[in-house]
């Protein structure tokens, strides 16, 4: 049972992770599985080899740069949320311990997709608001602000999964937050 809670644990961390970039926790838990440091369900081993910790780096180096780009960061925004909800519910899948499927699949759509979904959701709404303020001139600090909330999450999800999922349980608190302050100032605008 404890098994099965800290692989929830993981995966929601994890999920969370590529709310703020796709690939980084991908590769993260590629590494960490290759290593032997986390499990993967039988059906995932293969992203455990040393071919995806590969083609994950690539993939997250490209990510990366391609954010630091202005303009190309908004225009990856419009396919990170659906893609952040695929790969959140795909990472979710790969480290759940042996459940019953419709468990797993529901807990990964709701917990793992669900929590991607939103994070990337306010993350595309920060850069779109910093490029409308900035000119996009902030964006490459959004970018490293997220890579290094993707990269610090990952890496906390991994060592200590219980930890991680508070963390996001507070992200998560933050992020309605942040949603009530910038509709606020869009109503305050329209009304204007």
């Amino acid at each position: 049972m404890t098994d099965i809670i800290l692989s929830i644990c993981l995966g929601i961390g994890l999920a969370a992770s590529v709310g703020f970039r796709v690939f980084i926790p991908l590769l993260f838990a590629s590494i960490a599985a290759y290593l032997g440091i986390i499990p993967l369900h039988e059906s995932w081993q293969w992203a455990g080899s040393i071919t995806a910790v590969i083609v994950l780096g690539v993939a997250a180096v490209v990510e990366l740069l391609a954010y630091y780009i202005p303009y190309i960061d908004n225009l990856l925004d419009t396919i990170s949320v659906p893609l952040a909800a695929i790969a959140g519910t795909a990472v979710m899948v790969s480290v759940m311990g042996d459940l019953n499927p419709v468990i797993t699949w529901s807990l990964a759509v709701i917990a793992g997709g669900g929590t991607a979904a939103a994070i990337s959701t306010t993350t595309s709404a920060v850069r779109a608001s910093s490029t409308a303020t900035t000119g996009g001139l902030g964006n490459p600090v959004v970018s490293t602000i997220e890579a290094g909330f993707s990269s610090v999450l990952s890496v906390l999800s991994i060592a200590f999964a219980p930890l991680a999922v508070i963390v996001v349980f507070f992200l998560l608190i933050g992020i309605r937050k942040l949603y009530k302050k910038l509709f606020k100032k869009k109503k305050e605008a329209v009304a204007d």
